[in-house]
């Protein structure tokens, strides 16, 4: 299976970028409620809650990242990912293998 990978933005109205680090883990939370975008996921982490969003633009999708609408449909309510790089204009992920394909 090929990997999936996404982008974590929005960061800055939350924690900052600066503490991620490549092998930290992330849960990807659907939102279909959120009167922005009815295919936002909430990223968050372990003890700090909300950390950002999945990129869902194509301004702000990294490398070959897939935007949270395209990755909607391929995660149930929720899963898993882990960091991979942390840049300048956000943090490039990878979904968990078992996540992937999950509705």
């Amino acid at each position: 299976m090929n990997k999936i990978y996404f982008t974590i933005t929005g960061t800055c109205h939350k924690f900052g970028q600066e503490f991620f680090k490549p092998n930290m883990k992330v849960e990807l939370i659907k939102e279909p409620d959120n009167e922005y975008d009815k295919e936002a996921i909430r990223v968050e982490m372990e003890g700090l809650g909300p950390v950002g969003y999945v990129a869902n633009s194509s301004f702000t999708v990294l490398g070959e990242s897939m935007s949270a609408g395209r990755l909607y449909d391929k995660i149930g309510d929720t899963a898993e990912g882990t960091v991979m790089y942390v840049l300048p204009k956000g943090i490039l992920c990878a979904l968990d293998q078992k996540d992937a394909g999950e509705k």
